[in-house]
This record gives C-alpha cells, structure tokens and sequence, in this order.
C-alpha cells in the first residue's frame, strides 16, 4: 500500500539548512525517504547537516541568496526539483523610533527579497515539476504585533502576500504554494535574542499548550504539504503556534 506521505523518489532542496528549522526540516525529509539538495551561507554548519541526513544521494551547495550571481549559478547546477522549502530567515529587535534604512533592508533582503527572487527563479528556468510543492516558512509575527518587530513582520507579512499571488499563478502547473506560520520556536536564533532565561519562561507560560515550538513540529507540518497528501492544498497559511494566537 503505497503511503501518501512519503517523499520517496522526491528532490527536494532546502534554503537555510544549516541551522534552527532548515537544518531539520532537511533531516526529517530525508528520513521520510527524499533526496536532499542542501544550500546555506555557512559551510561548516551546513557539513554537520548533511551528515546527519539519512540515506543516501545528497548534495550540500553552499550559497548565499542574497547574492545574485551565486543564486543564477546555484539554479543552473542543481536537478529538476519535486519541492522546495524556502527557510532562510534573520531577526533584529528595534522599537520603530530606532529605525534605519540599513537595519530594514537588512531584513528585508534576506527574509522577503532573497527568497521570493530566488522562487521566481527556480520557476522561471524550470526547476521545479509538475505537482511539485513550495513551502515557505513564515511566521505569526506577519499578523500579530510585538515590540520592537516591525521589521521583521513586515518582512514575513511582505512574503505571505507574494506567496498566494505566486500560488495563484502556478496553479495552471499544479504547482502548490502554502506558508507555514510558526509561534515561538526553539532555535539557535531564539537563543542567541535579548531576552533572560527568566523571561523565556514567563513568555512559555503565555502559551496554551504550555511550551515553545520544536523544530520537528514546523518540519512535520513541511513533509505534509511536500508530499502528494497535501496535492489539494495551495495558498494556505498553517498556523503553528501553540495556540498562542487563540488568545
């Protein structure tokens, strides 16, 4: 019985795979049977992934998406692709009366520009088949107010809105476009931010189900739409968040 879950015989290529949620998502897919195509800035860290990928046939290519000639080049050298998930992403905390142009582009560049330029991409030279899937990491933050995130929900809110217009227009390909909205997820990014252990706990505390995200919680949402059990849904939003946004 064949199982509709499973991404056997499927390329997929993950962008921000040397750490956080690109770094898990790229292991889960491969422990569900795909071929990996691995891409992130950091050599070092993207090594450690692949060699914690299961199976067999991988690639590690290491790009920086915000470069334009390295992404052409990247695009030209990798396979037909069956999904894509688009996981590249930074923060920066900034109460809006300490906004700059340099801190915004910043943002912007790596969180919308990089990788909607780079999905346009993959798009415009073929890369991606038939009934193949795009899955990009979001966030809650592109509909729900912090302080001190203007710029990054801008930048996820920005990223949403292309995403649906590009679902829209590769329906006609079967092509599917969903985001995965995460709450708080416990990565490297979220240790490395400005906030005291004692503050991590009270912010958990704020959540229904009683914690933060793991990794694994947004990388099985990403099987999902990668694989042919989600071969209905494209445009959607997946909330994963705890129940944090119920509030």
């Amino acid at each position: 019985m064949s199982n509709p879950f499973s991404l056997e015989n499927k390329i997929i290529l993950v962008t921000g795979a040397s750490s956080g949620i690109g770094k898990t998502i790229a292991i889960e897919c491969s422990k569900m049977g795909a071929n990996m195509i691995i891409t992130g800035r950091n050599s070092e860290r993207l090594s450690e992934t692949y060699h914690q990928l299961y199976g067999t046939g991988h690639q590690q290519i290491i790009a920086d998406l915000n470069d334009e000639l390295q992404v052409k080049e990247f695009v030209e050298q990798i396979p037909i692709l069956q999904g894509v998930s688009l996981c590249s992403g930074i923060d920066k905390r900034l109460p809006i009366k300490f906004l700059n142009k340099e801190d915004f582009f910043e943002i912007m560049q790596t969180n919308f520009f990089s990788s909607s330029l780079f999905s346009q991409l993959l798009v415009k030279k073929k890369r991606i088949e038939k009934k193949g899937s795009i899955v990009i990491i979001s966030s809650i933050a592109s509909f729900t107010a912090d302080m001190g995130h203007a710029m990054y929900s801008a930048s996820k809110g920005a990223l949403n809105s292309f995403a649906r217009v590009m679902a829209l227009e590769l329906a006609p390909q079967q092509i599917r476009v969903n985001c995965i909205q995460p709450g708080v997820v416990d990565t490297n990014m979220l240790q490395s931010g400005t906030l005291t252990e004692e503050q991590f706990k009270e912010e958990e505390k704020r959540y229904p189900l009683g914690r933060f995200g793991k990794p694994e919680d947004i990388a099985y949402s990403a099987i999902y739409l990668l694989s042919d059990a989600a071969s209905w849904v494209t445009g959607s939003f997946f909330i994963i968040d705890g129940g944090i946004t119920l509030k």
